[in-house]
């Protein structure tokens, strides 16, 4: 029963994320049109507020968990023999793994 499900989640998971990164790009691009921050402490200020923090680290997420699927979903239609298959779903695994963590860490160093 399994079977009939197959991709049905990497689906779901490419559009979740491509939408809230949409509505996410549009929210930073109204707010710099209306109210644009004119000056560096300003422009932080608002970034390290809880609402913004948070909806910034969402937004990264999505990047990465659209990025391991879609990246992901190349290299399995792609790269038939098992050994580079596994490899590189591995390199792009550690990749997106530290490109989280060095995110994870520009924000919250920012807010020390």
């Amino acid at each position: 029963m399994r079977k009939n499900f197959t991709g049905l989640l990497a689906w779901l998971v490419q559009r979740i994320t491509a939408v809230y990164m949409l509505l996410f790009i549009v929210f930073l691009l109204a707010h710099f049109l209306v109210d644009p921050p004119h000056s560096y402490p300003a422009w932080h200020g608002w970034m390290m507020g809880s609402s913004v923090s948070i909806a910034t680290v969402v937004f990264f997420a999505a990047l990465l968990a659209h990025a391991w699927v879609g990246v992901r979903d190349v290299i399995l239609d792609y790269v038939h023999a098992m050994v580079f298959r596994v490899g590189l779903l591995v390199l792009l695994g550690f990749g997106l793994t530290a490109l989280g963590v060095w995110v994870m860490r520009i924000l919250w160093m920012e807010r020390a």
